[in-house]
């Protein structure tokens, strides 16, 4: 009994420094995000590798969500003669949780992931060890342009996966079931507030975003100098991360009152 509670001693210890020092280091990022100068060329160049590769990935996952939820969907409120609905139902379906949450979680198996491993080897080759010893500061160099480019490029690619996805919903209940087009658009239109539902979406990719920022670039800068640990540190980013984004995207949703 007496091993049992120092066992649990310790572990809450360890989750509790742990996340002082992730705090920490998050402080740190956004300091050197307020710090100059401000470093356009190597933000350009992470807007691209977090935000243009993953265009593929996330408009594809998109269109093929889209289709299955239109298909369900249709086929449940057909059973109950409310398929009228079906552009309301789907629209908020997508802007309100799908979108942000499966756009999260593909960037952070896609960027995330990337992200992690990058850093992890500039830290086991010594690159940030070299960085240092040149008086430069490794987070204001390699993290903060990498965080800032998550914080922006998330929003945008979950506003074009819900674009992709909706279309890819429109499709099916159009061409496939022969539903009216106007009556699906109209139910979304109709229905989707831009106030309450997009806005709490963008807030939600912006908490997302900034969860695997802070995820990718702190397991990366703090993996051991091994091939395993970078590869640990990689594994660990992807289960923390889409963790982390569940859990906030549940506190997002209770305290904006969807």
């Amino acid at each position: 009994m007496r091993h049992a509670i120092s066992s649990l001693g310790a572990a809450s210890q360890r989750l509790v420094l742990e996340l002082g020092r992730i705090a920490v280091f998050g402080l740190r990022t956004m300091g050197a995000l307020l710090r100059p100068p401000f470093r356009i060329r190597r933000l350009i160049y992470e807007l691209y590798d977090v935000g243009v590769l993953s265009l593929p990935i996330v408009c594809a996952s998109a269109v093929v969500v889209g289709a299955v939820l239109g298909l369900q969907l249709h086929i449940v409120l057909a059973n109950f003669g409310a398929e009228a609905s079906l552009g309301q139902v789907v629209g908020l379906t997508l802007i309100r949780e799908l979108g942000p949450v499966l756009t999260g979680l593909l960037v952070t198996g896609r960027a995330g992931s990337a992200m992690a491993a990058e850093i992890g080897v500039m830290n086991a080759t010594e690159q940030i060890d070299g960085m240092r010893t040149l008086a430069m500061d490794p987070v204001h160099y390699v993290v903060a342009p990498k965080a800032l480019a998550m914080l922006l490029a998330l929003p945008m690619l979950a506003c074009l996966f819900c674009a992709f996805a909706i279309f890819g919903a429109w499709g099916v209940a159009v061409e496939l079931r022969g539903m009216d087009s106007g009556v699906f658009l109209a139910g979304l239109e109709r229905n989707v507030v831009f106030e309450t539902d997009v806005v709490g979406s963008l807030i939600k990719d912006v908490v997302f975003a900034g969860i695997i920022a802070l995820v990718a670039t702190y397991r990366g800068f703090t993996s051991g100098r091994s091939a395993a640990d970078v590869g640990r540190a990689t594994t660990s980013t992807v289960v923390t991360a889409s963790v982390w984004i569940l859990l906030a995207d549940f506190v997002v949703t209770a305290m904006w009152g969807f």
